[in-house]
């Protein structure tokens, strides 16, 4: 079967996508204004480059058409954090993708716990396996398109000890959630890569 993405809708051309391109890992990000500390996941997330250490975040927009609080946020403060999440945080993960107003924030109203290990970032969640502490870098255009790619620099990173196999090799193994169609998926098996002949 082939498909023929100028005969779909949106929606469509979403599903195809969002239910093939797997495992897409989860990133949580939390963005902060006026007081306000919004943490909202995004799968349509992905490590860009390690020069520069950068991160790309496709950000949609809200269902009324607006821009989506993470957009609007970093677009004004040119920083955010990216906390990965493992089992233990996916419920209250999934909970934070609920639309909320602007004035309310996600850790409120879902009992997400922060802490802020640097005052001129916004704070990540705490019990996050790791985290990148970002810096805006550059949004791109595409033409036709409400969705906005946005291009992070990692500045910082937090990896939390438990995560940690080798410290001098900084050999670290853990389980992220990734979106695997309208599911989600544990990451945690390895499968060693086939010799090369």
């Amino acid at each position: 079967m082939f498909v023929d993405y100028s005969d779909k809708e949106l929606t469509q051309r979403y599903q195809l996508m969002a239910q093939t391109i797997i495992p897409r890992p989860i990133a949580w990000v939390v963005t902060e204004k006026d007081g306000v500390v919004n943490a909202a996941p995004f799968s349509y997330f992905i490590g860009l480059s390690s020069e520069p250490a950068t991160l790309l975040i496709s950000v949609g927009h809200k269902s009324d058409g607006s821009e989506k609080d993470t957009l609007h946020n970093l677009r004004e403060s040119k920083k955010c954090t990216i906390c990965m999440v493992d089992e233990p945080l996916l419920q209250k993960m999934h909970f934070s993708s609920k639309e909320l107003d602007a004035a309310q924030s996600e850790t409120e109203a879902f009992d997400i716990a922060l802490t802020r290990p640097f005052e001129d970032f916004p704070p990540m969640v705490e019990g996050t396996p790791t985290a990148f502490f970002c810096e805006f870098y550059q949004e791109i255009e595409l033409k036709g398109s409400k969705t906005i790619p946005l291009v992070v620099e990692i500045k910082q990173q937090f990896i939390d000890e438990r995560c940690i196999v080798d410290k001098e090799k900084m050999h670290i193994d853990y389980a992220p959630v990734a979106r695997v169609g309208k599911s989600y998926a544990m990451l945690g098996k390895a499968v060693p890569a086939p010799k090369i002949p």
